[in-house]
C-alpha cells in the first residue's frame, strides 16, 4: 500500500531536480506524476495521465456498485415474473444480471468520469494556474517520513500539502 503525497514546485528546473533526487532515493519514476498548466512544458518529467487528473477511477467504482445493485434487483424481478417452464423462479439470472449491470454501469460511469477533474486536485487549481507544478508522489507507507525529510532538506522551495490522505493500492 502506498500513500499519495502532494508537493508544489515553483518551476520546471525545480521539478527536474526533484525528480532526479527522488530517482537517486530509489523512487520509481512511474510513481511520480507531474501536473501543470496546459501551456507549461513538462519535457523530461513523468506527466500525470488521465487516471491521476480525472475522476475516471472513482466514477467507475461507483458505477460498478450501482450497476450491480440495479442488476441484482432487475434479476430478482425478472426471475420472479418470468419463471421457468416448470414454474420455478429462474434465480440463475440474478448473478448474470449483477455482473452485466456492474460492467455496463462501470463503463458508462467511467466515460462520464474521464471528463470530470479529480476532486482531490481542486485545492491545487489556483497554484497550478499561477504556474506551479504539482508533484503527486506514490510512496510506500514506511518511506513517507524518509522521503518527506529528504525533500525538505534538498528542496526547501517545494511546498508539502498534508490535506487529504489518499491511499493508493496500485
Amino acid at each position: 500500500m502506498r500513500r499519495r503525497v502532494y508537493w508544489l514546485l515553483p518551476n520546471l528546473a525545480s521539478a527536474l531536480a526533484t525528480m532526479h533526487d527522488l530517482l537517486l532515493a530509489g523512487v520509481d519514476v512511474h510513481r511520480m506524476h507531474f501536473m501543470a498548466r496546459e501551456d507549461c512544458d513538462l519535457s523530461g518529467l513523468h506527466a500525470a495521465n488521465v487516471l491521476q487528473t480525472s475522476d475516471v477511477i472513482r466514477s467507475a467504482e461507483a458505477g460498478s456498485v450501482i450497476g450491480a445493485a440495479v442488476g441484482g434487483l432487475l434479476g430478482a424481478l425478472v426471475a420472479g415474473i418470468f419463471p421457468a417452464p416448470d414454474g420455478a423462479p429462474q434465480w440463475s439470472l440474478v448473478p448474470a444480471l449483477v455482473i452485466a449491470g456492474a460492467l455496463v454501469d462501470a463503463w458508462t460511469s467511467s466515460m462520464i468520469g474521464i471528463s470530470v477533474p479529480n476532486k482531490c486536485l481542486e485545492r491545487f487549481a489556483a497554484h497550478i494556474a499561477q504556474g506551479r507544478i504539482l508533484l503527486m508522489l506514490d510512496v510506500p507507507l514506511q518511506r513517507v517520513a524518509d522521503i518527506e525529510a529528504r525533500m525538505r532538506e534538498l528542496h526547501p522551495e517545494a511546498l508539502l500539502d498534508r490535506g487529504e490522505v489518499e491511499l493508493v493500492f496500485r
